[in-house]
C-alpha cells in the first residue's frame, strides 16, 4: 500500500477522534492526528540514531533520535509503537516498548500532532527498513548530545528528545 493511502484517525486538542482521512489528506490539510516516538537502545545502552530517506512524505533526509511514526485508524498508541519499533529496526520479538508520556506537537506552521513517547531495549541485531532507513548507528548518549548541533534532526524528533530530557531530569 502506498503510504499516503493509510487511514489516519483525526483527533482534536483532547486526543479524541473526531474523523478518519488517507495520510496524505492528512498531511496535505494539517489536520492533527497520532504518532509514537520510541527511544531504541541496544544491550550496551547507546542509541539508535538514523537518517531518513529522501522519499519520506514528512522530513526527508533528516536524522532522527526515535524510530516511530502514525498511528494507524482504530490501533493504540502501545500497538502501533510496537509495530513501528520492529518495522523500522528490522526485527521481531521485541519486548513490548514502554510508554513514558505524551504530548501535543505543534509547529506553528500547521503541523500539529498528539506524540506518544516510549522506550525500549533491542539486543537483537538490527535489519533497519532501507526504505525508511537512509543510514543508521548505535551512539553514547555523548556522540547524540556532540552531533545536535552538526545534523539537521526531524523537529518533531529533537522536541520529544528535548522533552524526554526534562522528563528524566524530574526523576520520572
Amino acid at each position: 500500500m502506498n503510504p499516503a493511502d493509510e487511514i489516519l484517525d483525526i483527533v482534536d486538542e483532547h486526543d479524541r477522534v473526531v474523523g478518519q482521512l488517507p495520510r496524505g489528506e492528512v498531511y496535505a490539510r494539517g489536520l492533527r492526528h497520532r504518532c509514537v516516538f520510541i527511544q531504541a537502545r541496544d544491550a550496551a545502552g547507546r542509541l539508535f540514531v538514523h537518517r531518513r530517506t529522501a522519499t519520506k512524505l514528512v522530513f526527508p533526509s533528516l536524522y532522527d533520535p526515535f524510530v516511530g511514526g502514525v498511528v494507524g485508524a482504530g490501533e493504540s498508541y502501545d500497538e502501533a509503537a510496537l509495530r513501528e519499533a520492529e518495522e523500522e529496526l528490522g526485527v521481531r520479538g521485541l519486548p513490548r516498548p514502554t510508554h513514558l508520556f505524551t504530548f501535543l506537537y505543534d509547529d506553528g506552521a500547521g503541523r500539529s500532532w498528539w506524540s506518544a513517547v516510549y522506550e525500549v531495549r533491542c539486543a537483537l541485531p538490527v535489519d533497519p527498513q532501507k526504505e525508511e532507513v537512509q543510514w543508521y548507528g548505535f551512539l553514547t548518549d555523548e556522540e547524540v548530545e556532540r552531533r545536535l548541533g552538526e545534523w539537521e534532526w526531524v523537529p518533531d524528533g529533537l522536541a520529544a528528545y528535548e522533552r524526554l530530557a526534562e522528563f528524566r531530569a524530574a526523576g520520572r
